[in-house]
């Protein structure tokens, strides 16, 4: 009995061997077909990226463009700061999807769309934050408006 069991558990493994080797030089990692699915995958990454960074670099020029509005009324104003409240909002959705990213960018994967990516972000925090200075903060300095009167003229 002993023997027999044996002699089935060599078979056994005899046959996963087998047939772990054969599938491996048949079909292994270096296998042309494999290296295209890769290397497609990698090149959908890098297009959505890029596709995502310029959404985010479309939005940024939109929010350059309001900063040079003058004269706002009140509820032009309150739309303004629903605009920067849903930029901010945008830009935390983001960061956590770019954070997804950290170590394919430590592997060189998409290395170049990351960091545009990465740069879209920042300038979207820089333009939020030029927008609420140029609507909410500096109005309350003297002579803001006529700098801003005078910039406008160059």
């Amino acid at each position: 009995m002993v023997i027999e069991s044996t002699i089935e558990q060599i078979d056994q493994t005899l046959a996963q061997v087998l047939e772990a080797s054969f599938r491996e030089k048949k079909e292994g990692f270096g296998s042309e077909r494999r290296v295209n699915q890769t290397l497609d995958a990698i090149l959908d990454l890098k297009s959505a990226i890029e596709r995502k960074t310029d959404k985010v670099n479309a939005i940024n020029c939109q929010l350059e463009a309001l900063t040079w509005l003058d004269s706002l009324d009140e509820p032009s104003l309150t739309k303004i700061n629903e605009i920067i409240s849903l930029s901010r909002d945008l830009r935390t959705s983001l960061l956590r999807f770019a954070a997804g990213f950290d170590l394919l960018n430590e592997k060189g994967v998409a290395k170049a769309e990351i960091a545009m990516f990465k740069e879209a972000i920042d300038d979207l925090k820089e333009d939020v934050q030029d927008l609420e200075s140029r609507f909410f903060f500096l109005p309350q300095l003297p002579d803001f408006e006529e700098t801003t009167r005078q910039l406008s003229l160059i």
